[in-house]
């Protein structure tokens, strides 16, 4: 679907992936699984993409807008313009470029773990790299700074050394994700069912208790993440009704089946969007015993 064939809806929150070009190459994109994003190829020009985003804010509502790549910082005058037409504006980095000033914005920055694990997955060095763009940040800087680390099977009982390395830098806050898998994914980074994966679930519930102010997943999310309740919520996603996900490809917006890829399992999702929007929602539609954070 591209966006023309977008129906008359609303939508208060959109997904956009505004390059496929990027400055890593993690071994869990889903960006990757299509080729090499960085071989030449023909982008939509920026303004005709802040135009198409201006119109698609006018026709759906959109309140907040999560800018994704790629890296979406190859693309500065895309985010410099397009921010100023949402009211809440949230931009995926993995960190590696330095952060831009943009009205009304969380920087969420992608590290998974201590530096040996994190460059396992996302590249040599790639770790040491973000240690220096947080320290180049002025002291007067307007966006927040937050970490998103992606929980695996490599790295689940290393999460706690992750968060004491991130507490004494610039990073106010950290979120965690779960692995989303392929359909019939047998690598490493997969759980291969919930109930194996509750194991790491229960940990990051473990470090929200222990460290309250600086872990900001929300409990009642994390607790919707367990095998019992999981998915009741996949397969209800909420995502698919309140958030519209814009995937960039050649010079035209297409709509995917995920924002993760049309290639995932859904019944393993973890993905942090899906259960922050599945909390907030009442607690009867998952579960009568779920608990309420």
């Amino acid at each position: 679907m591209t966006t023309s064939a977008i129906p008359d809806r609303q939508y208060p929150g959109a997904v956009v992936n505004i390059t496929n070009r990027c400055s890593l190459s993690c071994r869990h994109c889903f960006v990757y699984r299509e080729g090499n994003p960085n071989q030449p190829r023909q982008e939509m020009d920026s303004a005709t993409m802040v135009r198409k985003l201006a119109e698609l804010q006018k026709r759906c509502g959109i309140l907040t807008m999560l800018w994704m790549g790629g890296e979406p910082l190859l693309r500065p005058e895309v985010l410099r313009e397009g921010a100023k037409l949402f009211g809440r504006n949230t931009v995926t980095t993995n960190g590696t470029l330095d952060l831009i000033e943009l009205p009304r914005c969380i920087y969420v920055i992608s590290l998974d773990g201590p530096p040996e694990l994190n460059d396992a997955i996302r590249g040599k060095g790639t770790f040491a790299r973000v240690m220096k763009t947080l320290r180049r940040v002025p002291a007067k800087f307007g966006p927040t700074l937050m970490c998103q680390c992606v929980v695996t099977r490599l790295n689940e009982d290393r999460l706690e050394e992750l968060v004491a390395r991130l507490r004494p830098t610039r990073i106010q806050g950290l979120t965690f994700s779960f692995y989303v898998p392929r359909q019939k994914d047998d690598s490493e980074l997969t759980w291969g069912s919930l109930e194996r994966r509750d194991r790491a679930v229960r940990e990051a519930i473990r470090l929200k208790e222990k460290y309250p102010d600086f872990i900001w997943s929300k409990r009642r999310s994390l607790e919707l993440m367990l095998s019992p309740h999981a998915k009741a919520v996949t397969d209800h996603c909420p995502a698919k009704q309140y958030v519209l996900p814009l995937y960039l490809e050649g010079e035209e917006f297409v709509i995917p089946y995920c924002c993760y890829g049309n290639d995932v399992d859904c019944d393993l999702c973890g993905a942090w969007v899906v259960f922050y929007l599945a909390a907030k929602l009442p607690v009867q539609l998952w579960d009568k015993r779920t608990p309420v954070d």
